[in-house]
């Protein structure tokens, strides 16, 4: 094995994807990002991973983030999709994009089981522009990630002296 290739850092975009498989919660709702951008870096991963990552867009339905063409049918109303990622059996990370209030009982309701702590296989509903109504609407049933880490202000030396802000 080569040791370069073992130090290379990971494709962007990375850290915010194992942090949404590590969350403690079904639901998700991904504060601070570009979302655009973040698509594309999940585009890249998954090619390379085989993951299963499916992007839901109101106009477009539910469909594979790495085929555009793979959708799946009936699935441009909400409420269709969401029942379609509840009762699937297999690992896979659901970005929603574009989703607004008001919500429907019946979608409110299905959000509320999605966000159940999933038991068995990994299952993440990520939230991407998320309006302030729609986290008013939610309150405290999905949990909270930001799209960047908090990071420690990064000391530089400025006129000999170090500076951290």
């Amino acid at each position: 094995m080569n040791p370069l290739l073992s130090t290379a850092p990971p494709p962007p975009g990375t850290d915010i994807f194992e942090r949404i498989l590590a969350a403690p919660a079904g639901l998700i709702l991904l504060e601070g990002c570009d979302s655009q951008a973040l698509i594309g870096q999940f585009r890249a991963i998954v090619r390379h991973s085989g993951q299963a990552v499916y992007l839901w867009q109101p106009d477009l339905g539910l469909g594979n983030l790495v085929d555009a063409h793979a959708r799946v049918p009936g699935s441009q109303r909400l409420g269709a999709a969401l029942r379609y990622m509840q009762q699937s059996m297999h690992f896979g990370v659901y970005l929603l994009m574009g989703l607004e209030p008001p919500l429907s009982a019946m979608d409110s309701t299905l959000l509320r089981q999605l966000a159940k702590p999933p038991t068995g296989h990994v299952r993440r509903v990520v939230l991407l522009d998320a309006s302030p109504a729609l986290v008013d609407h939610l309150g405290d049933i999905a949990f909270r990630m930001k799209g960047r880490p908090d990071t420690a202000a990064r000391p530089r030396l400025r006129d000999g002296r170090w500076l951290t802000a």
